[in-house]
């Protein structure tokens, strides 16, 4: 079979119907391009994330391959992990090699993302993110926090104590008790960029419970010089794997809405395994823009 040619494709993942989800940009091509040419890309889209994908093993042609080798980036950084565009990049694949199951070789893990239509023919994928893990936040690290969105902690839930999360990237993750709070978040922009690099955190998590299985969200993506995300995967799958920490009443599965307060209403969900630290199964909608 003949390699198709290099592409580069935009396909905007967890849409809520023919509106919303986040915009990322998917390459595919034979090889990767050198980082440096991978970051220009990136910025040149000038989406939160553009998603690099080559065939795994040398010799392999793009459209018969099942095993790629994949990098993320931001307009101003590579992260480590991306769940909206390994989604995009699920419909990506399945669109040029056939739909089903591939496997990801990231740069700290190795992932599988499903690609697929439905039957009303929508492009739906699914990814199994790397292993999640939690701890509390410092205090030190929620007072910053708090200080960036001029919250304070009769802002906070109770309930979901501030944490540290991860499922493949790092996050802080913040409950607001009200969605009022979430809806008034701001922030500037360069203190939001100077306290995640610092940190770490890829983004930090702003969270209201409207149910035990369904929750608001919001995601500042300073870290990769995006102000807000309107649909964080890496983020939704850290956040599955910190309620199994804490024994929330979850029931197997959760919903996530976000992105409303952009006017770009995405839907996540997430299917969270009983076995402490797994995977979790974060799947949604994808529209091509």
């Amino acid at each position: 079979m003949t390699e198709r040619v290099t592409e580069l494709v935009r396909i905007a993942a967890f849409a809520d119907g023919q509106q919303g989800g986040n915009p990322a940009g998917v390459w595919l091509g034979a090889h990767l391009p050198a980082v440096d040419e991978m970051q220009r890309i990136a910025a040149e889209v000038g989406f939160s994330e553009t998603a690099f994908a080559a065939p795994l093993h040398s010799g392999v042609h793009s459209d018969e391959g099942r095993e790629w080798r994949v990098r993320y980036f931001s307009p101003e950084a590579e992260v480590p992990f991306c769940g909206h565009a390994t989604i995009a990049l699920g419909v990506a694949l399945a669109r040029r090699s056939g739909e089903g199951e591939y496997e990801l070789q990231l740069n700290q893990a190795r992932i599988r993302v499903s690609g697929w239509r439905d039957g009303a023919g929508q492009w739906q994928a699914a990814l199994h993110s790397p292993p999640t893990r939690s701890t509390p936040a410092s205090p030190e690290q929620v007072a910053a926090a708090l200080t960036l969105f001029g919250y304070t902690q009769v802002d906070l839930d109770p309930r979901i104590a501030p944490a540290l999360i991860h499922g493949g990237a790092d996050h802080l993750v913040l409950a607001l008790h009200s969605r009022a709070a979430l809806a008034a978040m701001r922030y500037e922009l360069a203190q939001g960029r100077a306290l995640m690099q610092a940190q770490g955190w890829v983004t930090i998590l702003l969270v209201h419970v409207a149910g035990e299985r369904h929750f608001h969200t919001r995601n500042p993506f300073a870290y990769g010089g995006v102000y807000e995300d309107p649909a964080t995967g890496a983020a939704t799958a850290a956040f599955a794997g910190y309620l199994r920490d804490i024994h929330w009443p979850h029931g197997g599965a959760i919903d996530i809405l976000q992105g409303e307060d952009m006017g770009m209403p995405s839907r996540l969900h997430a299917e969270i395994p009983a076995e402490p630290g797994s995977g979790i199964r974060v799947s949604g909608q994808a529209r091509l823009m």
